[in-house]
């Protein structure tokens, strides 16, 4: 639908979101240095030892041996750094890259990690609940990016955003716009699209973990449905008891 490309959304607890650059920088290194420019058969046998299958996953099933590399378990966290070619690490880095600043800046350096853990981990489990006999390896981090995506919208729905939609037509919209869009088209999905290779039920479940948890992982004194587009809270959103950042 559309692909972020900035927000007027300066931060404001923190200098720098390094972990926010450090989960982007990890996304590109697996991807370059375990995925790209193998052979087919390497790769398939990487995605299959690392990605979480949700059979595996349900123990409805069992690895042969020379494919297992990590316990069922782990690799809820693992298919996460993982990707499927240049495009589907792009595009999620590209979201990670405008939202995952700011909202580390709500939540701060350690809770923001494991925001975007449990986010990821969320959402694959939602998947392997709606297919629990699927073989097929969950790779990717949109689960934990959905996550990512719910918090900016409940803690900066009227922050401008450029977006590029449609793959070419640049535009200038309050970020509830194009990311109420994005979670519409994720709903509709669900409920209406056959099989087509995309994990919609993990976005869903990274989409309301993300809402979930950033209510009560956000630091003291920070907003939420901030009103005003500068981000500062306005006098319906801000309360005696809260503190500046």
């Amino acid at each position: 639908m559309f692909i972020p490309l900035n927000d007027d959304n300066p931060l404001e607890g923190m200098r720098h979101a390094y972990v926010t650059w450090g989960l982007i920088a990890a996304n590109f290194i697996v991807f370059i240095f375990f995925q790209h420019g193998y052979e087919e058969e390497i790769n398939a046998a990487f995605v299959f030892g690392y990605g979480a299958i949700p059979a595996v996953v349900s123990h409805a099933a069992v690895l042969p041996p020379e494919l297992s590399k990590l316990p069922p378990e782990l690799t809820l966290v693992s298919y996460m750094f993982l990707h499927g070619g240049w495009m589907h690490l792009i595009g999620n880095m590209a979201f990670l890259w405008v939202f995952g600043d700011n909202v580390e800046d709500a939540l701060g350096h350690a809770r923001f990690l494991a925001f975007y853990l449990l986010c990821g981990i969320a959402g694959a489990l939602v998947h392997t609940f709606a297919q629990p006999g699927s073989e097929v390896p969950l790779v990717g981090a949109s689960a934990a990016i959905s996550g990512v995506v719910a918090a900016y919208l409940m803690l900066h729905p009227n922050v401008k955003l450029w977006v590029l939609v449609l793959m070419r037509i640049p535009l200038r919209v309050p970020a509830i716009y194009p990311i109420g869009a994005w979670i519409a088209f994720q709903i509709w999905s669900v409920a209406t699209v056959a099989e087509d290779g995309t994990a919609w039920w993990a976005h869903i479940g990274g989409l309301v973990a993300g809402a979930i948890l950033v209510v009560f992982m956000r630091r003291k004194g920070v907003p939420l449905w901030v009103r005003t587009p500068n981000g500062t809270p306005d006098a319906t959103t801000s309360t005696p008891a809260e503190t500046p950042r």
